[in-house]
């Protein structure tokens, strides 16, 4: 009912990466078909993008943040190892009864996301559910390994899930993995196998690190198999479906589903050209936009497909439901999600000020707190 997205207003260039190490825009584009990519600011995390695109989707949707019952964030970037960084964006939002997790399934994140948001609401438990991709995948990358600096860039894409009578939403999910190959894509250090220190920090074990040629045999043979797959668990036929939009990993990998489904490259939504591979947001990024370019229409049959480290895949078949221009937002409720963003940032800084400044004054807070939230339910 709702979708947003977020990339950073810094683009790096094919050319500017030629300038810093030994590399081409030639040689980029023919492997890659990258052109550019977003780089997050210096002062931008993960959540900070997620937020973003999170108040896009509830702009769309013009939804009440506070009604939210859950808030899944795949990503492979949190802010810290803990708090979640969808913990961040939930406070942020002011979604003072949601729940809120953080789901890793590298760059399959987003699409296994939607996929349990989907679940979510399907078992009763939920009614409104926001699922949201974001990387700062800039953060985790050596800038002198040119494997992997060319690839990645940052951003952040959101939708806003909630039940609906008749064919629109999620028809059927798809889930794999397969952790034997789990050492093609790795940042080595930083968990609890290998701690942080001086000696992982100089040998660079804190980056990302890639197979190339084995990831894209791996997505060129796993990739038509999970469409099959989702399909025919939506009754869905190869023919009906109008859109594929699959993650922005590599532009060859794209043609080489293609051509294994015998499927027209046309039907597959690609934008790696100007965003690169952002992780657990290409897909969102890429839905938002073709939707934004009215590429999508009511009724339309999308595949969405992911893959990535793990070794994960997922697909979700969908039947799209509103257009833009059907969703009209009431005056009054921009104003509400305004005021609640203002009253969630005071409510940081108080319940925060209130911690530090002594145990009466915490308590006193937290009774307050208790009293508002009871009278919200």
């Amino acid at each position: 009912m709702g979708w947003g997205k977020y990339v950073p207003e810094r683009v790096v260039t094919n050319s500017d990466l030629a300038d810093m190490m030994d590399t081409s825009d030639e040689w980029i584009k023919t492997r890659t078909g990258i052109e550019r990519r977003h780089i997050a600011a210096e002062s931008e995390a993960t959540a900070d993008m997620a937020i973003e695109a999170a108040r896009e989707a509830l702009a769309v949707a013009d939804a009440d943040p506070r009604e939210l019952d859950l808030v899944i964030v795949g990503t492979v970037t949190p802010d810290t190892c803990m708090p979640s960084t969808a913990c961040l964006v939930q406070n942020a939002l002011g979604a003072f009864r949601a729940g809120a997790l953080d789901l890793n399934a590298g760059c399959s994140g987003f699409v296994y996301a939607l996929a349990m948001g989907h679940q979510a609401i399907a078992s009763g438990e939920h009614d409104l559910v926001l699922v949201v991709g974001a990387d700062t995948m800039s953060r985790i990358v050596n800038q002198q390994d040119r494997s992997t600096a060319v690839i990645f860039g940052d951003g952040a894409g959101a939708v806003l899930l909630r039940a609906s009578e008749g064919p629109a939403g999620v028809r059927a999910t798809a889930l794999g993995s397969d952790g034997s190959g789990g050492d093609l894509l790795v940042v080595p250090a930083g968990g609890s196998a290998m701690p942080a220190s001086a000696e992982t920090v100089a040998q660079r074990l804190h980056y990302l690190t890639m197979d190339g040629r084995q990831v894209y045999r791996f997505a060129s043979r796993t990739v038509p198999r999970v469409i099959e797959q989702v399909l025919e668990k939506a009754e869905i036929s190869l023919d009906e479906v109008d859109w594929i939009i699959p993650h922005q990993a590599n532009l060859r990998i794209m043609e080489a589903v293609a051509k294994r489904l015998h499927l027209p490259d046309a039907k597959f939504y690609a934008n790696i050209d100007e965003y690169g591979n952002t992780s657990a947001a290409s897909v969102p990024i890429a839905l938002c936009e073709a939707v934004e370019k009215e590429y999508i229409s009511p009724g339309q049959k999308i595949v969405l497909v992911g893959f990535g480290a793990g070794l994960t895949w997922a697909a979700v078949a969908l039947e799209w439901g509103p257009s833009v221009q059907e969703i009209s937002a009431v005056f009054y409720r921009r104003w509400l999600r305004w005021v609640v963003y203002r009253w969630a940032d005071v409510h940081t800084r108080w319940m925060r000020f209130a911690r530090s400044s002594g145990t009466r004054a915490w308590l006193a807070a937290k009774r307050r707190w208790r009293s508002l939230r009871r009278k919200r339910d």
